[in-house]
């Protein structure tokens, strides 16, 4: 189910019988048609609200199902919105940045500490997300949401790519991810800024890094 970009705040959806997507509470703008929405306040298709945005137990980001014949207009809170078309990828992503996406993808979680091992668990500790992030996972689009832009920026085999972890959207491919430092120990004592800290990404696919160090 693709998304149109109707400018670099707000996407269109088109909703066809048989077919559904998820969209976070809230970002319903507008539509056109016989559209429904749906909260989901249990389990969803495949246990979706189980998974989706599982970070620690028991917090979820809320969603809600949209089904029908019809066009929706998707935006919230004047961010930025990216569309990411997958085929066949992994997406990671934090919960709370998913604007809308399509209903086929297969959600799950990733435990960060799996990725970098303890460093994993650093990272989601310096970054604020938690030890947990959303996966979604086949054929179908995305769109996601940040802070003054988005840039996309290809991770390739043997030349890894450093990020700022604030500055960090979203990653897709057979990507792995540590945290690192250019300084030493005694250089960061005393130090505030989160430059001390870099996320190293490694492998294949690409890393989405917005144009600011704000939280959603």
């Amino acid at each position: 189910m693709p998304f149109r970009e109707i400018n670099s705040k707000m996407v269109e959806a088109q909703v066809l019988p048989g077919q559904r997507l998820f969209s976070q509470r809230g970002a319903m703008l507008a539509y056109r048609g016989e559209v429904s929405f749906t909260p989901n306040v249990g389990g969803g298709q495949g246990g979706v609200m189980s998974m989706i945005g599982r970070r620690v137990a028991g917090e979820a980001t809320p969603l809600m199902t949209v089904e029908g014949h019809g066009t929706v207009l998707f935006g919230h809170g004047g961010h930025h919105v990216q569309v990411v078309n997958l085929s066949g990828d992994t997406l990671c992503v934090e919960a709370d940045r998913l604007l809308a996406f399509d209903g086929s993808l297969q959600q799950g979680t990733l435990f960060l500490g799996a990725q970098g091992g303890v460093m994993g668990m650093v990272r989601g500790q310096v970054t604020g997300q938690g030890l947990f992030t959303t996966t979604l996972k086949g054929h179908g689009a995305v769109a996601v949401m940040a802070h003054g832009g988005v840039i996309e920026l290809p991770i390739t085999p043997g030349r890894s790519v450093h990020v700022d972890p604030q500055a960090y959207v979203a990653h897709y491919g057979e990507v792995r991810n540590k945290l690192s430092t250019a300084l030493g120990w005694r250089d960061m004592v005393g130090r505030g800024s989160g430059e001390a800290f870099q996320l190293e990404l490694s492998g294949q696919g690409a890393v989405f890094v917005q144009a600011s160090e704000e939280k959603l």
